[in-house]
């Protein structure tokens, strides 16, 4: 009788509520591959529907991920990984060595971090199912290779999926983890929503970064495409959502004031801004006109119009992130302050004759755009005759990589941001790379000594060696100018005060797992 009584008390119970995050995206969902060039939002996609076997902890030292063991041969030249036990796909089928070596070989061909580490894979090969061996030619950082979040990811998919060519919109996405994408609740330009994967193991460590135990507290997780500031905003302070990503800075200021509202960062690597020239076609595949650009900039502008604070957008000479363990200036004193003269004179040297500039520019990420606005008029001061084509985000960063002449859907200039858990370290800094052959990040500068010195740092065991390799490096980015540094920037966020448990990340990939949500 008490046992049938029990039983009827259960079920009077009411269920539990469904935990479900509502979150203002930073853009709309673009591309579902992490793996190669892309915007923030598909390495956020990627992080919680995917895993890594290494991984950054917040203070961007590098822990295992899927990789339980690790054995390192003395002369570094052999990595013998197990994967830990209980990994599962989200079909719940194993995550096997077949699916390791397939992924890695694929994200090979895509990311620069990828293809500077195949450089010196001799080869990679399964013992069983969860071991497996990478064999190097040299000694390489392999372990930050894999774990890199700056650029391309990482991330180990299905056999299926890694050798199946380009994506698409009917590729499957099955990961191994935390979260699993719903297809069938994608709407392009209006939302993208995730559920926890109860087949996932966490690590036993407590989360740090991207590293430890991947907790997912969450039932579900739905992104919003909201491209309007104000329109977040406002959506946050109802509770129509419960968080902002990538807020912008001039609404943190209207939301710092608001009762039950946070405005914060989540990481303390600063963020690296600049304006991206194309060194494909006339006139910036001459050095001279680049270097022009960065005589024409000056930088606490850009900090003012798109940063507001200076605690949210500092100046920054350095193409490794100021404040970081590589952030050296070496090489930028000529151009620490702005002279049109002297821009004007490296213009003319560079055979430009008043030829139409195409920006290409978008609101919807509005620092960028404000930029965009700025560097429009700035730029014009040193004689370039600028054509401004306003898109959308998705629209954008399809036409960046687009390599056609800029009258023919391409460009000659973008301002952009990128992760400083990728560019502190010339290992994955994408706009340090200057490896001919057009196949690095957009933009696409060919230089042989800024490469050569690349590679003898990555491959530098010495410490103050490196350094000295580093300050070499530097110096020379400075004069071949594969990008204009604008400064660097933090990246904000905003929340409802029920929403708790953060994972601080070392990049621009915010992290949905610990996080819970109490009612409000």
């Amino acid at each position: 009788m008490m046992r049938w009584f029990a039983l009827l008390l259960l079920l009077a119970l009411p269920a539990r509520a469904e935990s479900v995050l509502q979150i203002a995206a930073s853009a709309d969902l673009t591309g579902l591959d992490p793996m190669g060039p892309a915007a923030t939002g598909t390495y956020i996609h990627g992080m919680l529907v995917y895993d890594t076997l290494f991984a950054q902890t917040e203070k961007l030292t590098i822990r295992p991920q899927m990789v339980g063991e690790e054995i390192v041969a003395p002369d570094k030249l052999t990595y013998t990984m197990t994967l830990r036990p209980g990994l599962l796909f989200q079909d719940n089928t194993p995550v096997t060595t077949k699916d390791v070596i397939a992924s890695l070989k694929r994200w090979m061909t895509l990311d620069i971090v990828g293809r500077t580490l195949a450089i010196d894979v001799a080869s990679m090969e399964a013992v069983n199912e969860r071991t497996f061996i990478i064999h190097m030619k040299r000694p390489f950082p392999v372990e930050q290779a894999l774990a890199n979040s700056g650029s391309g990811l990482a991330v180990i998919m299905r056999e299926k999926e890694a050798t199946g060519g380009v994506f698409t919109r009917n590729t499957a996405i099955i990961g191994s983890g935390p979260f699993r994408f719903l297809p069938d609740e994608w709407v392009p330009g209006d939302k993208f929503v995730y559920a926890k994967f109860a087949g996932y193991v966490p690590r036993a460590e407590p989360p740090d970064g991207l590293a430890g135990g991947k907790i997912p507290k969450l039932d579900k997780i739905v992104f919003h495409v909201m491209p309007d500031a104000s329109v977040k905003s406002s959506a946050l302070q109802t509770g129509e959502i419960d968080f902002i990503d990538a807020l912008a800075f001039d609404q943190a200021e209207v939301l710092s004031k608001r009762r039950g509202i946070t405005v914060g960062r989540l990481s303390d690597t600063y963020n690296t801004f600049f304006m991206r020239p194309n060194a494909l076609f006339p006139p910036f595949n001459n050095p001279k006109a680049r270097q022009a650009l960065m005589l024409a900039i000056n930088q606490p502008d850009y900090m003012a119009v798109s940063f507001v604070k200076p605690d949210w957008g500092q100046p920054c000479l350095s193409f490794f992130v100021c404040g970081s363990p590589n952030g050296i200036t070496t090489g930028s004193a000529p151009y620490a302050h702005q002279d049109f003269a002297r821009a004007k004179q490296l213009l003319a040297d560079a055979g430009y004759k008043g030829e139409k500039v195409t920006l290409i520019n978008s609101h919807e990420t509005l620092f960028v755009g404000m930029a965009g606005d700025f560097a429009a008029d700035n730029l014009k001061q040193i004689g370039l005759n600028v054509d401004t084509i306003e898109s959308d985000w998705g629209t954008f960063m399809t036409r960046r990589n687009n390599k056609a002449e800029p009258d023919h859907g391409g460009w000659n200039i973008f301002i952009t941001s990128v992760s400083g858990s990728g560019t502190f370290s010339p290992l994955s800094n994408s706009i340090a790379d200057t490896t001919c052959g057009a196949r690095n990040f957009a933009g696409w500068t060919c230089d042989e000594e800024a490469a050569k010195l690349r590679d003898e740092w990555i491959h530098e065991p010495d410490l103050d060696k490196q350094r000295a390799v580093l300050e070499k490096l530097s110096a020379r980015l400075w004069e071949v100018m594969p990008a204009i540094m604008l400064g660097q920037r933090a990246q904000l966020y905003a929340w409802r005060n029920n929403i708790t448990g953060f994972v601080h990340p070392p990049s621009l990939v915010t992290v949905f797992w610990n996080i819970e949500k109490a009612a409000s």
